[in-house]
């Protein structure tokens, strides 16, 4: 499960990211628990489809997600990962600009 989580969230990074943006990967501790984030300077998601992108096959940009394959379940495994594992998921967006998304265990 774990790896599922770790999989799906950079993988959403490098689909929603142009060939020539860059997704960053970082592991280490905080205060004592273990963290994994990941930045990409991608498409961003608008802050009224933020709360809604951990649904089963919700797509903020279903023309793009069509493009790119994919279920929408990605971020609906991580949600529930992150549920069985105690872990708390922070997500920080802007259209245009990226996306920040860190598990934090």
């Amino acid at each position: 499960m774990i790896y599922e989580m770790l999989y799906n969230i950079a993988d959403n990074a490098i689909r929603y990211t142009d060939q020539n943006g860059t997704v960053n990967i970082f592991t280490g501790t905080v205060n004592g628990h273990a963290f994994y984030r990941v930045e990409d300077n991608g498409i961003g998601i608008p802050e009224n489809e933020q709360k809604r992108i951990f649904e089963r096959f919700y797509r903020v940009d279903k023309s793009h997600s069509r493009a790119t394959g994919g279920t929408g379940l990605g971020l609906s495994i991580v949600k529930h990962g992150a549920i069985l594992h105690n872990a708390e998921i922070k997500l920080k967006s802007e259209p245009g600009k990226g996306t920040k998304m860190e598990l934090v265990f």
